[in-house]
């Protein structure tokens, strides 16, 4: 083989004054969280005790009671989406079956079908999505990582998880990323 052709599987290996690749650092990007303030990752040694879930400086801590309820609360939320995911995908289904070759229908009816296969799809892709947000807030909890912003690493607030128990973000996250 010529000198300065590489074949495949004939790559030098060496220094990077041999190959001529050097380091590249990596760009840190807008708003980037440093090391220090970033959310924990799961516990070991499973789910956390109710008391250490996060709380903002002046609240209680959450109770077991509160813990249970918040459960209960994302528990019946997976258990009434995948019912409506299950009945919006019925309704496409019939839709789908419904619509068979379209002849003898009219302009109207044929707009009229496609809206209502429309409609069924947005409703099935929100409360998939509502779906995925949920569970994954049920691994939180059991991670011992629900109530922690997912931006800043501070406690959202026990208030806020009750009145939303999706949360992934405090207040000033949440409206931070909605300016954007």
């Amino acid at each position: 083989m010529g000198e300065g052709i590489v074949v495949a599987g004939d790559a030098p290996t060496g220094t990077s004054e041999e190959t001529g690749v050097g380091t590249v650092a990596a760009k840190k990007t807008v708003g980037e969280v440093p090391d220090a303030v970033k959310v924990p990752g799961a516990r070991a040694d499973g789910a956390a005790a109710p008391g250490e879930l996060p709380v903002r400086p002046g609240e209680e801590p959450w109770s077991p009671a509160e813990v249970d309820e918040a459960r209960a609360v994302l528990e019946g939320e997976v258990a009434r989406l995948r019912g409506e995911i299950r009945s919006a995908e019925e309704a496409v289904s019939g839709l789908m079956r419904d619509s068979g070759d379209g002849a003898g229908d009219d302009q109207a009816d044929t707009g009229t079908k496609n809206i209502a296969r429309e409609h069924e799809l947005a409703l099935a892709a929100n409360a998939r999505e509502m779906l995925d947000q949920t569970e994954r807030a049920l691994v939180r909890l059991d991670a011992g990582t629900y109530g922690l912003c997912e931006s800043c690493g501070r406690p959202i607030g026990k208030a806020r998880m009750q009145a939303f128990p999706r949360a992934t973000l405090c207040v000033e996250c949440k409206q931070r990323q909605e300016r954007r």
